[in-house]
């Protein structure tokens, strides 16, 4: 048995990089039709070249109305949209909550939250009336647990934990299934840039991670096609942790130490 999509109709959102231009690629080489959404519209056309989507659209996540028109875009290209992937979002400012800007905390979670919602009501409706889909949201390690300075964040991707179960189990009689993938530290440009303003050291992640390493948009994207493919046919409502076992590792200190019984 090969995991195939060949036949499926994906619309991929954050799709002009980082996790979401990885996946939309995955999935194209697994043969399905792609169309990638991006706000960032200048990017999308080189996007569109290097994943081998079938077509592009432009919007804003948080706006009812660009997430209708996005999918119906998407629903013209390629004669209906069955698989969504939701990848679009930002992250925080790394402050501790007396000290976010209100404002900024609202966006945070309007992006990562509102934008994810929006989305899978809008393509949820079409795949309601084809009587099949799949969706796989974003959440991340940040909304499983708490991490001090990033109440924004955390906050925005629990919500998506529990957005996608509430969806799970509305629309599942009706032959959609929603999960989300809950992605490590990832080699992602929004990753990369808080490396670059020395935001946190990379070794303490490193330490704390059973597999000693960050992970690369590949590893997201792998994830992402296998719960949207019919190999997880029986699979709806989960979150599967994509980290290296960051998760799962419960002890103190650096992992490695516990590892050699150093610590």
């Amino acid at each position: 048995m090969t995991l195939t999509l060949t036949g499926r109709k994906a619309l991929v959102t954050g799709g002009a990089s980082g996790i979401g231009e990885v996946t939309a690629q995955v999935l194209a080489k697994l043969g399905a039709q792609v169309v990638i959404a991006d706000l960032a519209a200048d990017k999308l056309a080189a996007a569109r070249l290097r994943t081998g989507a079938c077509g592009i659209t432009a919007g804003d996540v948080v706006s009812e109305a660009d997430c209708n028109r996005m999918v119906e875009e998407a629903g013209a290209i390629m004669g209906g949209v069955d698989l969504l992937f939701n990848a679009a979002g930002i992250g925080d400012d790394l402050l501790p909550v007396h000290e976010q800007e209100v404002d900024r905390w609202q966006h945070v979670l309007d992006v990562n939250l509102r934008g994810t919602y929006l989305m899978c009501r809008a393509a949820g409706k079409q795949m309601l009336r084809r009587g099949q889909g799949a969706i796989v949201n974003v959440s991340s390690i940040v909304g499983l647990g708490a991490f001090p300075g990033r109440s924004a964040y955390g906050v925005s991707k629990a919500g998506v934990v529990h957005l996608t179960k509430t969806l799970a189990c509305e629309w599942g009689a009706a032959g959609i299934r929603v999960n989300c993938i809950a992605p490590g530290y990832t080699r992602t440009p929004m990753v990369q840039d808080l490396l670059d303003r020395n935001v946190f050291d990379p070794t303490l992640i490193e330490q704390r991670t059973p597999l000693e390493r960050f992970a690369m948009p590949e590893e997201m994207a792998r994830a992402a096609a296998f719960l949207l493919s019919d190999w997880a046919s029986y699979i709806t409502g989960t979150v599967l942790p994509v980290d290296g076992g960051w998760a799962a590792y419960g002890a103190a200190g650096d992992v490695r130490k516990i590892r050699t019984g150093e610590g």
